[in-house]
């Protein structure tokens, strides 16, 4: 456990640079689940992730030793976009090492920061791996991410922000990658008012923490894959599992379907952007991950907001198909003048908007005299899809929906 006075201390040094984000009430998520739910709003820190807390609190504890050769640190992109930041600050030379899948947003936003990024290694651990090797040939001080007390109890703030505001929590709920935000938040909740549950949240393509949690006992993934970069962590730290065994109540997974959910949910219904990691903690909420009830008063950290916008538009994508206000439909018409206008009549008295569509008439799998229409609409629910499709069969149409 991380002591309480070295987290208050942490909130000293780095109060006049981090930003004290936003913990409010989130009215629509509330309404979903029948709980009082609040959102600590990491993703609105500087460099887009609560990274930065523990960052600058290690960097501003080095001694001149330490430093002058600089510091090195391995990471997906928001522990190094704190590192870079933190280092900038004191005049420090920072190295990098990122997994060669990092989002460009995060490789572009560590290096505008002044940071050198070498892409190195398929997931975290491997990049660890090489970062470790860089640091012992160039005699630089490495910054973990997860792994270090002054970076812990810089996490450890986030726990102290959310309880100056809201003090009648009955739940806290945390993502988890390697488990250094939930180490110095645990710790800190735990000594403040160990009444408050503590729920931890891991991608169930990343269940490393979940299985060690489970067993009490180190049980490293052989692989991590998963949309939540920030929490795709293999290896098992033993110390942040000592302090997870001895604050955390719970740990549940959530796949990525359900942080994809959460992702869209969050951007429409709150009007707040999030990466994978960051939506673990409502993810966990929205689909009954532990049990509350609706007098609970939940706290959930967002974690961070740095997410690919190519990712973000698949998500999207999805969603909108998923929750039946888009269709792709499949059609084969007579190859003929006015064939296309009949079945675009038929859509406009339908009210489905056509926002896409293909026309093939060379297809080898396609009789001769037939065209296959592909065609994108926009729809009003699951009710209105099918309406389209009675309508579609009743006019002699045969019409497959894509999935």
């Amino acid at each position: 456990m991380i002591k309480l006075s070295e987290i208050v201390q942490a909130k000293r040094k780095i109060s006049k640079v981090v930003n004290k984000t936003p913990f409010t009430y989130a009215p629509n998520l509330s309404n979903e689940v029948g709980a009082t739910v609040y959102l600590k709003k990491e993703n609105l820190q500087l460099t887009g992730a609560y990274k930065i807390r523990g960052a600058y609190n290690k960097i501003a504890s080095l001694s001149k030793e330490e430093s002058k050769n600089g510091v090195v640190a391995a990471s997906a992109g928001n522990h190094a976009q704190g590192v870079a930041y933190s280092a900038k600050a004191f005049g420090i030379k920072a190295t990098i090492i990122m997994p060669e899948a990092t989002p460009l947003l995060k490789v572009t936003g560590t290096k505008d920061l002044g940071a050198e990024v070498i892409l190195h290694g398929d997931n975290y651990d491997e990049a660890y791996k090489f970062a470790l090797e860089y640091v012992k040939e160039h005699n630089a001080t490495f910054i973990h991410p997860f792994e270090d007390e002054k970076v812990k109890a810089g996490q450890g703030t986030v726990a102290l922000e959310m309880l100056d505001e809201v003090n009648d929590l009955d739940f806290v709920i945390i993502p988890i990658g390697g488990g250094g935000l939930i180490s110095g938040m645990a710790s800190a909740i735990k000594q403040l008012d160990p009444k408050i549950k503590v729920i931890g949240v891991v991608s169930s393509g990343a269940p490393a923490m979940f299985n060690s949690f489970t067993n009490k006992k180190v049980m490293n993934s052989k692989s991590v894959r998963t949309i939540a970069d920030g929490i795709a962590v293999r290896d098992v730290s033993q110390d942040n599992l000592n302090t997870i065994l001895k604050c955390v109540d719970e740990i549940v997974t959530v796949d990525d379907e359900e942080i994809a959910n959460a992702i869209l949910f969050v951007l429409e219904r709150q009007k707040v952007v999030v990466e994978g990691g960051g939506a673990a903690s409502v993810a966990a909420i929205l689909h009954n991950k532990f049990k509350y009830t609706k007098d609970s008063k939940i706290g959930a950290v967002l974690s961070g907001g740095n997410i690919d916008v190519q990712m973000l538009s698949v998500i999207i994508e999805k969603g909108l198909i998923k929750s039946h206000r888009k269709m792709k439909l499949l059609i084969t018409l007579i190859d003929k003048p006015g064939a296309l206008m009949g079945l675009t009549d038929i859509l406009r008295i339908a009210n489905a908007n056509i926002i896409e569509i293909d026309y093939d008439r060379t297809s080898t799998k396609l009789s001769y005299g037939d065209a296959k229409i592909t065609i994108v609409l926009e729809t009003k629910g699951k009710e209105h899809q099918n309406e389209v499709m009675q309508m579609l069969t009743d006019n002699g149409y045969e019409a497959q929906i894509e999935v």
